[in-house]
């Protein structure tokens, strides 16, 4: 998931890369740059004189001094990053596509349809309402990706909860505690640390089975909202109404993926945990030549 836990913004990817560009770099390595610094290097080998090397120095230092405080220049550079942002999220959000499942790729299919149908319903509207309906696409946008990685998100915990048995988890358990007293003293001592990792283990499947239900319920009422704006879009003429439930449903859906992202965080502390165990486990094995009991 690679998402901070917010809705996208407007462009449709996450502001976290946003952050001010090197102007200076981004004047070096200007294509016309390259060239004319190529052409000085030409003519000084052809002529078999420093003397255009020299020139070519002084006037790059002066270009650099001078372009990358260049507020219309700043102004491009920004745009630069904006679509190469923009480019690696639609790359990273196709990818995300093509792992889903065919079912869940129809669903995502089957929103962004419901917003274009509400986008082409309100594009009819006055001028003096457009303002109000660029804000409004501005969240469909958003909402449309953030529905992407709660589908996602979904299917990641699909996966997930198919691969793990807790019954297992808990005969493990149990197991342990059975032979706990029996154990040699360093045994004792790394199946206890087991006991409490299964134990963790099985605590955070009952959690992502309540996170699951929580992003099911989550995108299910994405869905019902969206048609229920199609259909009013069809009649209704205040876009300013279609924004204010666009809000609330934007707020909801902000919360869910934060939900989502404190999940992630709580399995891969259970990650660490097990690595460190595994890490002690080989250590005092190598050490004592004690095989642990599982």
């Amino acid at each position: 998931m690679g998402s901070d836990g917010g809705l996208p913004d407007p462009a449709g990817f996450d502001n976290n890369n946003n952050q001010e560009p090197n102007y200076v770099k981004e004047a070096f390595n200007i294509q016309y740059n390259w060239i004319a610094m190529a052409g000085a290097a030409v003519f000084a080998l052809v002529s078999g004189t420093f003397l255009p090397l020299a020139m070519a120095g002084g006037l790059e230092l002066m270009y650099l001094a001078i372009i990358p405080q260049n507020s219309r220049f700043q102004r491009l550079v920004r745009s630069w990053k904006f679509a190469e942002q923009r480019q690696q999220h639609q790359q990273k959000l196709a990818d995300m596509l093509r792992s889903l499942p065919h079912e869940m790729q129809s669903r995502y299919i089957g929103l962004a349809q419901l917003c274009g149908a509400i986008r082409g319903n309100f594009a009819q509207l006055s001028s003096t309402s457009q303002m109000y309906v660029q804000q409004m696409e501005q969240k469909l946008d958003g909402l449309v990706h953030s529905y992407a990685r709660l589908l996602y998100a979904a299917y990641q915990q699909r996966q997930y909860m198919n691969s793990t048995d807790p019954n297992e988890i808990k005969n493990e358990i149990s197991s342990l505690q059975k032979h706990l007293q029996a154990d040699p003293p360093k045994v004792q001592d790394i199946n206890k640390k087991r006991i409490e990792i299964l134990t963790k283990r099985l605590d955070k499947y009952q959690k992502l089975c309540e996170n699951r239900e929580v992003v099911d319920a989550q995108c299910a009422a994405v869905e019902d909202v969206l048609k229920l704006m199609r259909d009013q879009s069809v009649t209704l003429r205040d876009p300013q109404q279609v924004s204010d439930q666009l809000e609330n449903l934007v707020h909801d859906v902000e919360q869910t993926e934060q939900t989502v992202q404190q999940v992630e965080a709580i399995f891969s502390g259970v990650g660490a945990d097990l690595s460190l165990t595994d890490d002690s486990s080989s250590s005092t094995s190598t050490s004592s030549g004690t095989k642990v009991r599982s």
